[in-house]
Formats: structure tokens, sequence, C-alpha cells
């Protein structure tokens, strides 16, 4: 199971070099460039932002309580939250957490913050780890998505995004060695899981895309790069299918397209990590990345989790 662990590493540690990438100027301005040049020296620490952060909790709370436990999952991003505010959170989840700490339950916050839900990608940054744990099992995948959503995002759109986000994390661990890749089949999967029409629109549209050779304008253009979740979770499929056999090309085409750079790249990260594993990310960016011996080890602390040690 070498291969699988590695590609659970490959998932964590690709959803934090896409987010620090994307919200830094120096990715910025590579992915700008056109420049995918894997040797490409980082001159400063890539820090991370809130995406990452809460995906840690997301894999904390899987490991600790051996799969998913929702009330345990949101006290764990409140405590995370109240240790390193500074991660860039936008006013949605402090004030859950908040409220929460004050006795509301964050069933019941959630829906206070936002009457009718969110529909922002803020779920779906985050839920790599849970794709990875629950990759075997896509039934159970999606309903452990809807539920780890739902601790601040309860809009339909908002949740949809996440289950479609964990999806493409499992295919893609499930994908590679004696399972090549091949964009139909992963989007005819996904086409499966979806009942928003937007995303089944979105899944068209990525599909026509990727047999056109769309330029990044057509991709902003009909996928979308804002912080909605359907104006970015599809996007950054695309990013990941149009570039699947590179994590640099995959990354820096997501952070090109220009919006919510950080998230879009965190999510093209969670997906083409899993797939290449951390073997396929450039160990020249890894170097510069804050935590990344953290989030090495979370990983394997994941992967025993599901599979158990020693395997």
């Amino acid at each position: 199971m070498g291969n699988l662990r590695d590609k659970f590493a490959g998932s964590l540690l690709g959803t934090a070099l896409g987010d620090a990438l994307g919200a830094s100027g120096w990715g910025r301005a590579l992915a700008r460039r056109g420049n995918a040049d894997a040797e490409a020296q980082p001159p400063e620490i890539l820090c991370y932002t809130d995406d990452t952060h809460m995906a840690i909790g997301v894999a904390e709370s899987l490991i600790e309580r051996r799969g998913l436990d929702a009330d345990h999952m949101a006290a764990r991003f409140a405590e995370n939250y109240e240790r390193e505010p500074y991660r860039g959170y936008g006013p949605g989840p402090p004030r859950i957490f908040r409220m929460m700490r004050a006795g509301v339950d964050w069933r019941r916050a959630a829906r206070l913050v936002y009457p009718g839900g969110s529909f922002g990608n803020g779920a779906a940054m985050r839920i790599a780890p849970l794709g990875l744990f629950y990759n075997d099992d896509l039934r159970t995948l999606k309903r452990a998505a809807e539920e780890a959503s739902g601790i601040t995002h309860t809009h339909p759109l908002g949740i949809e995004g996440a289950v479609l986000q964990a999806a493409a994390v499992a295919l893609a661990v499930r994908s590679g060695e004696g399972a090549p890749l091949d964009p139909r089949d992963f989007l005819g999967i996904l086409r499966g899981i979806v009942s928003q029409g937007i995303y089944a629109e979105r899944l068209e549209a990525i599909d026509r895309l990727l047999k056109e050779g769309a330029d990044p304008r057509r991709v902003v253009a009909e996928l979308g790069n804002g912080v909605e979740a359907f104006n970015s979770v599809p996007t950054a499929i695309f990013s990941f299918l149009a570039n699947f056999g590179s994590f640099p090309r995959a990354i820096l085409y997501a952070i090109g397209l220009g919006g919510d750079t950080d998230t879009i790249g965190a999510m093209t990260g969670a997906i083409s990590g899993a797939y290449l594993g951390a073997r396929g990310i450039p160990q020249g960016w890894l170097a510069r990345l804050e935590d990344a011996d953290r989030l090495e080890r979370l990983a394997l602390a994941l992967f025993e989790a599901k599979y158990g040690p020693g395997q």
C-alpha cells in the first residue's frame, strides 16, 4: 500500500501548496507567465491560508475519531481557529465558532449566520481528507461529505460542491497504477453523484472544454473562478483533468485563471496530489512549504486510521 500512502500525502501537501501558491505573489506571477517550471524556486516560505488550516482540522478529527464525528469536527474547527485566527478566515466561520463557544449548537449556528445556507466554497476547500478516508465507498463518502459540510454550509449548492470535490479526490486516489485515468470515465462517475442542475451543466461543460482545448478566458466564462462552490469546484476539476500528468501545470493553470486563486489552487492541488502522490510534487516547492513535515505526518496518521498501522 506504499503507493496509496504516498497519494494520501500528496493530497494534503497538494492542498497546502495550491493554497499557498495561489495566495502568494510569487505563485500568481509564475502562473501569469505560464511558466510551469518545476525547478523554479520560491524566494520565501509559502504560507497556507484557512483553506489548508480547516483541512487540517478535518484530518485531525477523522484520525482521532476513526471516521466522521461531526460534533467533534465542529469543535476542532473552533479550537484551531482560536489558536490561529490569522489564517485569512472569511467572516462566516468565526461567527459560527464564537456562537458555538457561547453554547449554540453548530447546527443552529450555521443557519443563523447564513439564513438559507451558504453556497460558498468553504466546505469544498477543506474536504480532501474526507475524500481520502472514504475513497473506497462513494455512497458513504457522499453522506459523510454532506454531514461535514453542514457544520458551516447548509445550502444545497455549497454542500454538493463539497461532495463533488470529495468524490474527485477519491477517484484520483483510486486512479493511477493499474487503473489509468480516463477523463471521460472520471466525469461520468461524477455525473452520477450530482443532483443539482448547475453542477450537471458544469460537468458537461468540462467534457466539452476538454475536447475543444478551450483557452483560459472561455474556461472562466463557462466554469467561473469565484468564491461560489459552483463557480470554483468544477474549475478545479477541469484544471486537474486538463493537466493530470503534471502537478505544476495543473496548479499554475488553476491559479492563472484568476479569481479565488488560493481556494481553486487548493482544490486542484488536492486532486492532483491524490492522483500523482507526493513523489509527483516538485521537491523544491515542498522545501519552501510551511509545515510540510507536519502535513506529511498527518497524512500518514490518516492513512493508518483508515487502513491500520504497518500497511
